[in-house]
């Protein structure tokens, strides 16, 4: 009986292998019958953002944003210079009503100076300036040469010298559904720009992760739109780390004609040339556009089959 226990054991779990095979993303039939290629799978799953994802995600600005109204201290100044929710700051400035809501947002830096892609800083430059969004304030009480304002909402600690805008409520959103993502969908789209730079100064990016790109409203850009973050080969050739992969050996030992890479570049084997130009551009991933500025527009990453790149292009989903 024990043996014949484990004799049905051994069945079951390979009539269960099987299925699960046959059931392999890469095999199963779709639901109208066809075998998945490059333009039918995979399927995205979205991550949507949040509420804080939104209100949290920064943004890049052409014009540079006044700050005559900013953050003088809190309660417990000078010892406590972080503020987040619940705590009471203290607002300079003028104009203050109790009641009115105000956004904090802090005019950004990059202290570690490296660019993270060749001609970062000349693009970023021209792009115009960052800004981390730091959270959301009311006025309780305007009687005092400082308003007073307690932190509604924060995304990082307000700190001291930040500045404070007025607070405009944030446009959310639509679900978005499951779709099918074509990785080698040739370019067809006319709104197009490039990644310059991702919040906390970030390289390589994943799913949830915010980004803002070259384009904006008066490309016809708009909160809801979906971008697909693109990438051809000849990306790796300009970067300092990644090239060094083209050096490297791409033959097998028993190769009678040893392949290469472009000639020029490296030195050139007896067999084929591999030209970089020529290998077919790829989609990395999928970003949903969260807010714009006339010249400029920040998306979250809501689908990602492998690490988006600061640099990497963009361009306007029209299947979406």
């Amino acid at each position: 009986m024990q043996k014949l226990g484990v004799l049905l054991l051994l069945a079951a779990t390979a009539s269960w292998a099987q299925s699960t095979a046959s059931a392999a993303p890469g095999n199963s039939p779709t639901p109208d019958g066809t075998i998945p290629t490059s333009a039918s799978f995979p399927i995205q799953r979205v991550q949507m953002p949040t509420h804080a994802d939104i209100t949290c995600a920064g943004f890049i600005s052409q014009h540079t944003m006044p700050d005559a109204h900013f953050v003088d201290g809190g309660l417990e100044t000078p010892e406590t210079t972080k503020y987040v929710n619940g705590d009471i700051v203290y607002l300079r400035g003028t104009g203050y009503t109790a009641g009115a809501r105000y956004e904090i947002i802090r005019e950004l830096r990059d202290i570690n100076e490296y660019e993270m892609f060749p001609g970062q800083f000349k693009l970023l430059k021209a792009t115009g300036q960052p800004y981390a969004e730091i959270g959301v304030v009311r006025i309780i009480d305007t009687r005092s040469r400082s308003a007073i304002a307690q932190v509604e909402f924060s995304c990082d600690p307000v700190n001291p010298g930040d500045t404070a805008i007025p607070y405009n409520e944030k446009q959310t959103v639509e679900f978005h559904p499951p779709l099918r993502f074509d990785r080698f969908l040739p370019t067809r789209s006319k709104v197009s720009g490039r990644i310059v730079m991702a919040r906390d100064f970030d390289s390589e990016l994943g799913t949830g992760q915010k980004v803002y790109f070259n384009v904006g409203s008066n490309q016809g850009v708009k909160v809801g739109d979906y971008f697909r973050a693109v990438r051809n080969y000849e990306a790796d050739l300009r970067d300092p780390v990644d090239s060094l992969s083209f050096r490297a050996s791409v033959s097998e030992d028993t190769q009678k004609k040893q392949p290469s890479f472009d000639p020029g570049l490296w030195e050139k084997g007896n067999g084929p040339v591999i030209h970089v130009r020529d290998l077919p551009r790829r989609a990395v991933g999928e970003i949903v556009v969260i807010g714009t500025t006339p010249t400029t527009a920040t998306g979250m990453i809501v689908f990602a089959l492998e690490d988006v790149h600061a640099g990497d292009g963009v361009e306007l989903d029209e299947q979406n």
